[in-house]
């Protein structure tokens, strides 16, 4: 009996070395000790909440191999990522398409984020929405309007990383969008728009009749009429065609010819140096104080006055909603119903 013991003793110890021996053999090279090893199966069948009583050594060695396949995926994708400097060129170069001087504000306000400290070779991944909103006030505090178009870009340049698997989630989401307390409209008066069309009949003003026209009676935006080609007026048709490559918002839109009388002996051009030849138009007309697109603004606070149709107006204004023209015109103080029949009196 006592002989047996002995010989399964013998038996058990050969067994153990042999084992050991073995692992040591497999993890030759790996800068882990066998106990270490088994530490991380125990951590694992931790984890897993199995009981080693219930189940089988096949099947608790298939559940460790299913682990060890998605924790490796899991690894892999939380480490592949870019530098934020890269990413945010990147996300310009795949916009590429957009117009030159769109192209060239996403650069000027990434050339603004990357002057920040610590900001161009942090991995994009890692950067939360504390970090972003950091880097936001940093780079466009000053300004309310270049903070809130900073946020829009750098969101897109978040989600463009998020298509790549350069990150998991979008921090920007988590910053506020700050609030804008939007001005109150002030059209100009029909004195000033006939004082307007007045200088424009001048000769050194003649050839700004037309945008002149188009700035007021259809509410284009400057850039947009500076824009148009010969084509997009259709003249037999009676209205404006303002391309997506036209329009600031990128949505094209056809916009009816009012007030015609105001064409008779039109030079249907728009003259080059547009922007001067339009500056030196509204110095000439005396009008000292001008809001950026106030002949939009004008155009709409009438109209609306006037047609009462802010579903038609909404459509040649190109807005995606009647929102922004309730809170803005409907309740327009300064036009009156008269001044609205005086500005169309021409229609």
């Amino acid at each position: 009996m006592k002989r047996n013991v002995f010989v399964l003793v013998r038996k058990a110890n050969a067994y153990t070395t042999m084992n050991t021996h073995i692992s040591k053999e497999i993890m030759e090279g790996l800068p882990l000790s066998v106990a270490d090893a088994a530490r991380l199966v125990i951590e694992a069948v931790e984890r897993l909440g199995v009981s080693p009583e219930s189940v089988d050594r096949s099947m608790l060695i298939t559940k460790l191999r299913r682990v060890i396949e998605y924790g490796v995926e899991a690894v892999h994708a939380e480490e592949h990522t870019a530098p934020f400097e890269m990413v945010a060129w990147e996300s310009i170069e795949a916009r590429a398409g957009r117009r030159a001087t769109t192209v060239r504000d996403l650069k000027h306000f990434v050339r603004r984020m990357l002057r920040v400290d610590g900001v161009a070779q942090r991995p994009l991944r890692a950067m939360t929405a504390v970090e972003c909103r950091e880097l936001l006030q940093a780079a466009f505090g000053t300004s309310l309007h270049s903070y809130r178009k900073g946020r829009a870009i750098l969101h897109s340049i978040f989600s463009y990383g998020k298509r790549r698997g350069l990150c998991s989630t979008n921090p920007v989401g988590d910053v506020e969008t700050p609030e804008i307390k939007e001005k109150e409209i002030v059209p100009l008066t029909v004195k000033q728009v006939r004082r307007l069309e007045r200088v424009v009949a001048e000769p050194e003003h003649q050839d700004m009749k037309l945008s002149l026209y188009l700035l007021t009676y259809c509410g284009l935006r400057p850039n947009e009429v500076a824009r148009l080609k010969p084509q997009d007026i259709r003249w037999s048709e009676g209205e404006v065609v303002v391309r997506p490559a036209v329009s600031k918002t990128g949505g094209g839109r056809v916009v009816p010819m009012r007030c015609k009388k105001m064409l008779r002996g039109v030079r249907r051009v728009i003259p080059r140096n547009w922007v001067n030849r339009w500056r030196a138009l509204r110095r000439a007309a005396g009008i000292r104080t001008w809001q950026p697109d106030v002949l939009r603004h004008t155009f709409a606070s009438y109209h609306a006055v006037y047609f009462r149709n802010l579903t038609e107006l909404q459509m040649e204004m190109g807005h995606a909603s009647s929102a922004l023209l309730r809170s803005r015109y409907v309740n327009a103080v300064r036009v009156s119903k008269r001044e609205a029949a005086d500005f169309f009196a021409a229609s």
